[in-house]
């Protein structure tokens, strides 16, 4: 966990005062939901690096994981202090400000903002069923285990994948289940 929080405070480090404005606009008027939301990414990629040691932090298929379910846990833990439709905005906000502050190509960047929205309709689903403040992680890493088996190859960047995890193929990211199976708890 130390090296994880190494690694989120050097990529801070990186930005722009323009940059640092515009996080702290975020953050600001809502350092609860700020608070909630760097445990949720600290938590997600710790979870997806255990799931995926391969490919969390590429193109692969731990990569779209790891956003959907970063999306997810942002949302389910500031739901439990507001409400669902505050925290789902909030979640939006600030992965789509994640996008903009440390860009990617453009095949990355949709790959990204795709599997933010897998997440975020994630938690749309599953929320007429569960009381927000009985949400676990657990939840969300067992749908979205089984949607690591569907995901799809990112190949036209107009095309509609649905509601399918998505990403991009390359040397490193191998399809799910030949070099970069999950591993069970």
């Amino acid at each position: 966990m130390k090296k994880t929080i190494l690694i989120l405070i050097n990529t801070l480090r990186t930005l722009t005062f323009p940059k640092i404005v515009r996080l702290l606009k975020l953050i600001l008027p809502h350092p609860l939901f700020a608070l909630m939301g760097f445990y949720a990414t600290v938590k997600s990629f710790m979870l997806a690096k255990k799931h995926f040691p391969k490919t969390n932090s590429t193109d692969g298929v731990g990569n779209a994981f790891r956003h959907a379910l970063w999306t997810c846990l942002i949302t389910m833990y500031c739901s439990k202090i507001s409400s669902p439709q505050k925290s789902l905005h909030f979640a939006k906000r600030m992965t789509d400000l994640h996008e903009e502050l440390f860009p990617n190509e453009p095949l990355q960047t949709k790959m990204d903002l795709h599997n933010n929205a897998v997440g975020l309709q994630l938690y749309k689903e599953m929320l007429p069923g569960t009381h927000r403040q009985f949400f676990e992680t657990g939840f969300f890493l067992e749908k979205l285990l089984v949607k690591v088996e569907t995901a799809k190859i990112l190949t036209d960047p107009k095309g509609d994948y649905k509601n399918d995890l998505i990403y991009l193929k390359g040397e490193e990211t191998p399809h799910f289940g030949k070099a970069d199976t999950p591993r069970k708890n």
